[in-house]
């Protein structure tokens, strides 16, 4: 499933699951709202009109895109994207986070949900299983790419920087990876919490290939994951820079590392719903 479709309906997909988000995580009173708002265009992007990928759903992706979610915590806005691609219906958010539910807090894969291939949040591992997965595809003759998104607290994980240095020497050039750049973790401001520093000097000092881009606008996340591509197979690994602002869309969320992991109440969901057009139905 790729589809061409223009920058004004990919932004109305995202209101609408920009919706669906506060409200998975209102409903169960937990969850992960501020950096899942904040991916919503880079999801959308990615799955309506840039990768390859078929929502019946084969585990092994041959001959697909596929995808990796490294940060899980962030799982409402990917549940969100899948539901609205085809993966399941829509109305199964209404789920997430209930006992025996296929939409866990974090991705998992022995509930069998379409479009989770590995169970995913705890923070550093994604980029190496996206790695193997690149590798595999380049020893299958499978030309399709492999994508995976990291956050930028997770930089403070020492097995990313493994997996950065192998990505680099072995030539993995099919993968394009994505960091979530809001600066907001858990506990507050990354800057204070554990300072990044020059995060792209970082990167290309590893051997990678990287592109700075704005995460909440959607004409530049479509043109910069097409130009990713064309950087890729060229020798290199890519990483995507992605700047975004936690909490994107609601106001009152914006930029605030309480946001990351906490639920709106009544009163705060109903004024963030008045912010977030719905376009697709809500679930």
């Amino acid at each position: 499933m790729s589809q061409a479709t223009d920058p004004a309906t990919l932004k109305k997909i995202a209101s609408q699951i920009r919706r669906d988000i506060v409200r998975m995580v209102h409903a169960c009173q937990s969850g992960h709202p501020g950096a899942s708002l904040g991916c919503a265009d880079f999801f959308v992007a990615l799955y309506f009109r840039v990768m390859k990928h078929d929502r019946k759903f084969n585990m092994d992706g041959a001959g697909e895109d596929l995808f990796f979610l490294s940060n899980g915590h962030i799982s409402p806005v990917w549940y969100a994207t899948l539901a609205r691609a085809g993966y399941f219906d829509p109305k199964e958010l209404a789920t997430f986070r209930l006992l025996n539910s296929r939409l866990q807090g974090h991705p998992a894969t022995h509930e069998h949900l379409p479009g989770i291939r590995i169970a995913s949040g705890s923070l550093g591992q994604g980029l190496s299983v996206a790695l193997g997965a690149a590798q595999a595809k380049k020893l299958d003759q499978d030309d399709r790419f492999v994508y995976v998104m990291m956050g930028d607290g997770e930089q403070q994980e020492g097995q990313v920087w493994e997996a950065a240095m192998y990505a680099a020497h072995n030539k993995i050039d099919n993968v394009i990876a994505t960091i979530d750049y809001n600066g907001q973790q858990i506990d507050g401001p990354v800057n204070k919490i554990l300072n990044l520093l020059d995060l792209k000097a970082k990167w290309e000092s590893f051997g990678w290939e990287v592109i700075d881009s704005n995460g909440n606008n959607m004409e530049e996340v479509v043109k910069t994951l097409a130009y990713a591509k064309t950087q890729a197979k060229k020798g290199k690994p890519v990483l995507n820079l992605m700047k975004t602002e936690m909490g994107f869309g609601v106001d009152f969320m914006l930029n605030d590392h309480k946001w990351h992991g906490v639920a709106p109440n009544d009163d705060q969901l109903a004024k963030a719903l008045a912010q977030l057009e719905e376009t697709l139905g809500d679930y």
